[in-house]
């Protein structure tokens, strides 16, 4: 049985590329992953790739020196070129070499399969081969003796991503036991990015791309290293990076550049290359937005906030009312972008994606990653096919049914344990919340299609995946890795505690944060304090942040003391204290989220409550303490007790289709306008049931259809 990953990227050799990927895919018995295209390497002359690469157990590293058409060429001196620098580029890696020799097997082979009469032209100990002896070629390559660990770092290795996902800063500890020695050991094993992943990285297609996953899945480091990857094949396109938290720029720029170094050699070309924000504003270059520089390039009047706010009818709706106008006044944008990528999607309108569609070239490579879960906005992202439109014909500009290069889906959490993240959905979706009093379903919202579950790494452990019946569902091993789990207690992964009042909570949460510092061997970045109001953050941590300064912890408001795109101070240690805007697309070894009753109430709302609480808990990489005080919190903290006797199982009864309209228009956010609506037809009916009531209005004054309406409406009988 064959096994074989292939992640196609671009080499310029189609041909030759088509016939190696068939013939190694018969192959019995072969597994791994096989790159086209992959890796860049930096040379003398400026930077290369490699044609293509497997990495198999079996085999070790095999390069592939691919020839199109019969001209050879100089086929020896290429083989020991690629060697060597291949050879260079894994002795870098400290793990793979042992006495100066690099442990994992390296051969090179020379694929030429339009060459079918080569004795003549094969030099000795320089591999030739055509598809009728490749197979011949790769039997006499063994790898003896490879651990599964020792290939999984080679492969690392290869994709040059081992460092991505480390510590921003080197970490010293003394105590094997402490927080800090657990916290390095996690991020010494995020050492890769799963195959899904990579392909989502290195796999370039003309047209829209969708990236969906969970929090911690690694859609912002996937679409960084995208980004990165253009750059670095197609150095003239003009390339846009775009997301709604500022404070993920510095985060972009950081492994974009990483990426570009180590594959090679060279700085990024910041002119061709943009990491920019999305509304933007006058100024200089990192004041730039992409709607301001569509407004530039149109002549189109550009709204601030204020301006937009204004005329377009509150927070919620500005910049949707500033794209929409936008693109409404110009027919036909011109082209300004070869590719754009836009993170945090869940956040944007509709309407900006499609202003970054209409701004690109005919190709419109346009990627976007979003987890429905952390929609701050109340906002759902749509369907391709309705948030982009129809053609002239009427068919969907864009569609991605049934192709999974286009959308991809990242199931595995490299971020958060399976509790943390089974604690988020639970309480983002109400799982374990009590029924109202009129007996309504405590559930807060739900996926509309069940098979969601599942393509998000659950699977059904009790009953069915279906509505109105129930189903156990759980996450697997493979989804959410054990060892993300198995460095503390469970008792000590999740801490969720109910205060008396708030000054209990605070005191509490200092006495936390000095001990995080000076006994658990955490520094101070590794610290993130979350406040789930953006309204109120800066006035409840400020109290907080003065005691901390009192006792000589340093710390800092993001976006407050810092400037608006920093989220971690690099010139002095430093906890991060934020509102949940600004923790988006973060992460921190211990995380604590305060004031949480906010997350729990009545009426419309509720789903963006929920979401904020699911947002703040996944920024985790290891441990998470969610603390509130009063009888909300206390709800709150049942949840998650019934969720713990359920072994962070989700037990619940899937919502019919009624109750699914229902939890739809109960617990949706209602826009600014919706609200007025629906005060002013409530008005409406208050007048009505006034006038019935002072005798202005009879009940034999309303025809019979109407009577039988208002009835039926009201659940009652004829």
């Amino acid at each position: 049985m064959n096994n074989i990953e292939f992640v196609r990227g671009a080499n310029g050799k189609p041909a030759a590329s088509s016939v190696l990927e068939e013939v190694l895919a018969s192959i019995d018995g072969l597994s791994g992953v096989c790159f086209f295209g992959f890796p860049l390497i930096a040379t003398p002359e400026g930077k290369s790739f490699i044609d293509a690469t497997l990495v198999s157990p079996e085999k070790g590293v095999v390069l592939f020196d691919l020839v199109e058409g019969t001209e050879l060429g100089e086929y020896a001196e290429r083989q020991d070129d690629l060697a060597n620098k291949i050879e260079a580029k894994l002795k870098l890696h400290k793990e793979l070499v042992r006495r100066r020799k690099l442990l994992p097997l390296l051969e090179v082979v020379t694929f030429a399969p339009a060459i079918h009469d080569y004795a003549a032209l094969r030099e000795e100990g320089y591999p030739l081969a055509n598809e009728s002896d490749l197979v011949d070629v790769l039997e006499e390559f063994t790898w003896d003796g490879v651990s599964d660990d020792l290939y999984r770092r080679t492969l690392s290795a290869v994709e040059s991503l081992s460092s991505l996902r480390k510590s921003r800063s080197k970490r010293e500890v003394s105590r094997p036991d402490s927080r800090g020695a657990k916290l390095k050991r996690l991020e010494d094993s995020i050492a890769t990015l799963d195959h899904r992943q990579n392909r989502a990285v290195v796999e370039t297609v003309d047209g829209v791309q969708r990236i969906r996953g969970l929090a911690g899945s690694g859609k912002t480091i996937v679409l960084a290293l995208k980004a990165a990857y253009l750059h670095t094949q197609h150095p003239d396109w003009r390339i846009a990076v775009t997301f709604n938290t500022r404070s993920l720029k510095g985060q972009f720029k950081r492994l974009i550049t990483n990426f570009c170094i180590e594959q090679t050699g060279e700085e990024p070309d910041w002119t061709k290359l943009r990491v920019v924000n999305a509304w933007g504003a006058p100024g200089n270059d990192d004041r730039d937005g992409i709607y301001y520089e569509f407004c530039r390039s149109t002549g189109v009047e550009y709204h601030d906030f204020r301006s937009a706010r204004r005329h377009f009818g509150g927070s919620d709706n500005a910049f949707d009312g500033a794209c929409r106008t936008a693109l409404d006044s110009v027919p036909e944008p011109p082209s300004l972008y070869d590719a754009i990528l836009v993170d945090e999607a869940q956040d944007f309108a509709p309407s900006f994606l499609r202003l970054c569609y209409a701004i690109l070239d005919e190709k419109k490579r346009l990627v976007y990653a979003y987890d429905e879960l952390q929609n701050l906005s109340g906002v759902s992202v749509p369907p391709p096919e309705e948030l982009f439109g129809n053609d002239d014909d009427g068919q969907p500009l864009v569609t991605l049914e049934g192709d999974s290069h286009r959308d991809v889906i990242l199931k595995v959490c490299y971020r958060n344990s399976r509790p943390v993240l089974v604690t988020a959905h639970a309480l983002g979706f109400g799982i374990y919340r009590e029924s109202t009093n009129d007996g309504q379903s405590g559930l807060v919202q739900m996926f509309e299609y069940p098979a969601l579950w599942e393509e998000i790494g659950y699977r059904v452990r009790e009953g069915v995946l279906d509505r109105g019946q129930r189903v156990v569902l759980e996450r697997t091993d493979e989804t959410s890795p054990k060892f993300l789990e198995e460095h503390s207690p469970i008792d000590d992964l999740l801490v969720f505690k109910t205060f008396d009042n708030e000054n209990c909570q605070i005191r509490w949460l200092i006495r936390e944060i000095k001990k995080n510092i000076e006994e658990d061997e955490l520094r101070h970045d590794d610290i993130v304090v979350i406040h789930p109001d953006p309204l109120t953050a800066r006035e409840k941590l400020g109290p907080i942040r003065k005691k901390l300064f009192d006792m000589g912890i340093q710390n800092h408001m993001a976006g407050v003391d810092t400037d608006a795109d920093v989220f971690y101070r690099t010139d002095t240690p430093s906890v991060v204290f934020t509102s949940i805007y600004r923790a988006k697309g973060n992460e921190a070894g211990m995380v604590y989220v305060i004031n949480a009753q906010d997350c729990e109430g009545p009426g419309a709302g509720l789903a963006s409550l929920r979401n904020r609480l699911f947002t703040a808990i996944t920024r985790s990489k290891a441990w998470v303490r969610v603390v509130g005080y009063g009888r909300r919190m206390e709800r709150i903290s049942e949840e998650f007790g019934k969720l713990k006797e359920k072994q962070f199982r989700l037990d619940f009864e899937y919502p019919t289709d009624d109750l699914l309209q229902h939890l739809r228009v109960v617990h949706r956010d209602l826009s600014q306008h919706e609200k007025n609506r629906l005060e002013g037809k409530k008005k409406q009916l208050e007048d009505v049931l006034n006038s019935l009531e002072n005798g202005e209005l009879r009940p034999e004054d309303l025809d019979d259809q109407t009577k039988r309406k208002l009835i039926q409406l009201l659940g009652g009988n004829q």
